[in-house]
């Protein structure tokens, strides 16, 4: 097992979400971007991300989540430690009007209870 400060963060995001992440020291990332069809793309990032044992949390743009919701259920349902992956709201508009609403349910979802800060 890989002692827990080893582990990295990874983000699967547009061009602008990628610079902010890489700008924070965020070393692995998947720039998605184009007008083509970007479901595969997206796809292979997270495979590549969840299998990848140094990488404890992965981040990733709300936009892309209907591409790998199979991905996220199969990594929620076997109830792993790692990777903790974290949805990114889009800067072209959120489904969630409150930000803090909205990572308040994901922890309280994620871990059992809300933490307030």
């Amino acid at each position: 097992m890989i002692p827990v400060q080893s582990l990295g963060v990874a983000i699967i995001g547009d061009e602008d979400q990628v610079a902010l992440m890489r700008l924070a020291g965020v070393e692995r990332y998947e720039e998605i971007q184009g007008n083509h069809d970007i479901r595969e793309e997206v796809r292979e990032a997270l495979t590549r991300f969840i299998s990848d044992p140094s990488i404890g949390i992965i981040l990733i743009a709300e936009d892309h989540l209907d591409y790998v919701n199979d991905l996220l259920a199969q990594v929620r349902e076997s109830k792993r430690i790692t990777p903790v992956i974290v949805e990114v709201p889009s800067k072209f508009g959120t489904e969630w009007q409150d930000v803090r609403a909205y990572y308040n349910d994901y922890t309280k979802r994620l871990i059992g209870f809300t933490v307030e800060i």
